[in-house]
């Protein structure tokens, strides 16, 4: 088996996409593009440690998102939605994309929780709210959300729909 295999296909690859505890959710206009299994966690972008935002992340002007998750090795029962990166010209959909594959994820590894830290404020709580997600840890100075899952997951054929588009 490969070090870095993709996913294209969520229900033919479905065990080995539970295999693995880390992975890149990308997607290119609004459809799945691959999920990339990682033998490591994502734990922090370069850009984060020198200082210099976008222009060390190699960001483009393209419609493309890839999300960033982990399943923290002491709780397989949750995934941590770590980071997102999308191009300049990335839509709505694309992002939203993302966040209906990273649940369908959640349905295969039969987790309880998904848990982020949103840092940015053009993402509202109302928006986060109307998608399932809540406050969580509303004592922090952090935006901390949850999305809770316990055993009642969305429907499947959101995600599956987004793999019969166009790949490069």
């Amino acid at each position: 088996m490969s070090l870095l295999p993709t996913v294209h296909d969520l229900r033919s690859q479905a065990a080995l996409l539970c295999q693995r505890p880390y992975g890149v959710i990308v997607i290119e206009d609004g459809y799945l593009q691959g999920i990339q299994l990682r033998p490591w966690p994502k734990i922090i972008a370069a850009s984060d440690v020198w200082g210099l935002g976008g222009w060390l992340s190699g960001r483009t002007s393209g419609n493309y998102c890839r999300l960033y998750y982990n399943q923290p090795c002491r709780h397989r029962r949750f995934l941590a939605l770590k980071y997102i990166i999308s191009g300049y010209g990335a839509t709505f959909r694309t992002f939203r994309s993302a966040l209906i594959i990273l649940d369908e994820i959640a349905r295969l590894k039969r987790t309880d929780a998904i848990v982020a830290e949103v840092r940015n404020l053009r993402i509202s709580d109302r928006l986060l709210a109307r998608w399932g997600w809540e406050s969580h840890m509303p004592t922090s100075r952090r935006r901390h959300f949850i999305k809770r899952f316990y055993g009642s997951y969305p429907d499947p054929q959101a995600a599956w729909a987004l793999m019969s588009g166009p790949r490069p």
